[in-house]
């Protein structure tokens, strides 16, 4: 699998930090907690990373990734009750927009879970 490598160490962070923080509080802290985990790990991470949106040859829209990871992986973190097919679409929005090919959809909740989702560059 593309960056498995890589996405087994990310899990890993993920249940350390849903272990240690529980349930309940904002996306924001979980992904900030992501972020110190995973420099311990030695990644290269970059929080808020702009991802322009382009229609044709005009840029039509921005967003921000949560987290980039050695510009391999997005990680999208979510604190909801459960993951929904609109959290994966805007996952593989984001992969769709960027060069990065391998996604993770975190969903620190009342149960902790997590999606993986890739989106090849010759699809793009």
């Amino acid at each position: 699998m593309l960056h498995e490598e890589i996405t087994e160490k990310i899990i890993k962070a993920f249940y350390l930090v849903n272990n240690t923080l529980g349930f309940g509080f904002l996306e924001k802290v979980y992904e900030n907690a992501m972020a110190i985990e995973l420099r311990k790990m030695e990644f290269n991470v970059l929080q808020q990373q702009k991802i322009k949106v382009y229609y044709e040859t005009e840029q039509i829209g921005e967003y921000y990734s949560d987290l980039t990871i050695d510009d391999l992986v997005i990680i999208e973190v979510k604190a909801a009750k459960s993951l929904c097919e609109e959290h994966e679409a805007q996952l593989v929005n984001y992969l769709r927009a960027t060069k990065i090919e391998v996604g993770l959809l975190l969903n620190f909740g009342k149960k902790a879970e997590f999606k993986r989702k890739i989106f090849t560059n010759d699809r793009k």
